[in-house]
């Protein structure tokens, strides 16, 4: 096999097209870094595993489907405990720090990141940062224990607080090296795991025993790479209280239509995933599929003719769906949010009244409209018992890849194998509902309704 290391990626060739997309270690820049017997291999919880350790060459393929003469194509160093540790448990420091918006199961990716280091590799030393990345420099830290986190995860939020914005590199990484701290754990999305990757360069380029390593959060799953974020199974179901309050709205009133706004600034995966699993849609409205609201084969047409058929139905819209047609009404558009997003327009809102305007005005029908917005009802609640199992994976997986002297990577499930991979890969770009993808198909199917290409495109 060869090698290669660049700014950004660090590579390993193999034959037949494999590729390992690397992530790095900590003995890449600190030389004669010593290693350890991994305490696991005495723990007596672990001792009935036949083969507990990760063989150092395992990896996970990055696509599952392949045809019979394509390459092996690329791969991700699997996650789990190795035989070598390059941490002794009495001299780490770790740190917890979560940034970004509330998403069901943070408390619970907390709690076994406390407990796991307790229990599996007796560290006792683990601070929370509070309130975001700008703690490490104007906050207290939060000592955590297995006590003190016992029974977070049945509580929605994050003990240890969250924020958005942007922060200062140096200054962060400057408390880092004024505290020992030697492992960092950063809980957030794709604009953290940005400023993730920042601190990791920097704590690489002064040469410090530093592991950082990042776990994925994201309510609307949109990481690409992984399989899905944590705390989406949890939103899903809870979507659906809102879903079934409105098809009840709807269904009991004449002309009734429910509109339930549901979380999804790029991505249309929760919308997606809750239309097909209620049944009760009658449409679905994406970032990912433009939509318009007149005309022959528009929104307006289909409303009409379900009503018709039906005397009621239910839309379901993504919080950034249909952003450009409200930008060709409204002015402030460009207005941005701490951490220099831009800021959305209630489109459930404006469609709710866009639809009440064009059948009581225009067509001089009686319509009853129900908005419904559960967006905070969702991102508040606690994780169910699905993502909790989640949530302890990616945890253990994180602090075994930390313990292992890997750094500068996220976590995460791949083709359904936990793996780990590098900051850059997870920072390229979005993930995206594919409106050509059988997924997307599926729903048009479940709901009927039409593509809403419009004629003139």
């Amino acid at each position: 096999m060869g090698s290669s290391e660049t700014n950004k990626t660090k590579t390993v060739a193999g034959e037949a097209g494999y590729v390992l997309e690397d992530v790095p270690h900590l003995s890449d820049y600190i030389p004669h870094l010593p290693a350890y017997l991994n305490p696991l291999q005495d723990n007596p919880s672990y001792s009935v595993v036949k083969q507990y350790f990760v063989n150092k060459d395992d990896s996970v393929t990055h696509k599952i489907v392949v045809h019979k003469d394509s390459p092996r194509g690329t791969h991700f160093r699997r996650a789990g405990p190795r035989q070598k540790v390059y941490f002794e448990s009495d001299e780490v420091l770790a740190c917890i720090v979560t940034c970004g918006g509330l998403c069901p199961g943070i408390n619970t990716v907390i709690r076994e990141l406390v407990c796991g280091l307790h229990y599996m590799y007796g560290v006792s030393s683990v601070l929370g940062i509070e309130s975001g990345y700008r703690g490490f420099y104007s906050k207290n830290t939060i000592p955590l224990t297995p006590k003190v986190v016992d029974d977070i995860h049945k509580r929605g939020g994050s003990i240890i607080g969250t924020s958005r914005g942007g922060h200062d590199t140096s200054k962060v990484v400057d408390s880092i090296q004024d505290r020992g701290i030697n492992q960092v754990y950063i809980i957030g999305g794709d604009g953290t795991q940005q400023g993730a990757l920042l601190i990791f360069e920097e704590i690489r380029r002064r040469g410090l025993k530093v592991s950082v390593v990042g776990i994925p959060k994201t309510i609307d799953n949109d990481i690409p790479v992984i399989d899905k974020s944590f705390g989406f199974d949890t939103s899903v179901e809870e979507a659906q209280r809102a879903i079934n309050a409105a098809h009840v709205e709807a269904n009991s009133i004449e002309n009734g239509v429910g509109v339930v706004k549901l979380t999804g600034r790029y991505s249309g995966f929760i919308a997606m995933y809750a239309t097909l699993a209620s049944r009760d849609v009658d449409c679905c409205l994406i970032p990912e599929s433009p939509f318009y609201l007149e005309g022959p084969g528009g929104l307006f047409e289909y409303i009409r003719k379900r009503l018709k058929e039906n005397g009621h139905m239910v839309i379901v819209i993504a919080e950034g769906a249909g952003q450009e047609l409200l930008a060709k009404n409204m002015h402030d558009m460009d207005q941005l949010d701490p951490s220099e997003t831009k800021l959305l327009q209630d489109v459930g809102l404006w469609i709710t009244e866009k639809i009440k305007d064009h059948f009581t005005k225009e067509r001089k029908m009686i319509i009853n409209v129900k908005y419904i917005d559960p967006t905070y009802m969702i991102r508040a609640i606690p994780s169910n018992a699905s993502d909790n199992v989640y949530c302890t994976l990616l945890a253990h997986s994180a602090i075994h890849g930390a313990m292992a002297g890997y750094t500068g990577f996220v976590v995460g499930p791949v083709n359904g194998r936990h793996a780990y991979i590098p900051f850059h890969r997870i920072n390229e770009r979005r993930n995206k509902v594919v409106i050509t993808d059988r997924m997307w198909a599926r729903l048009l199917s479940s709901t009927n309704q039409p593509s809403f290409l419009n004629p003139k495109d």
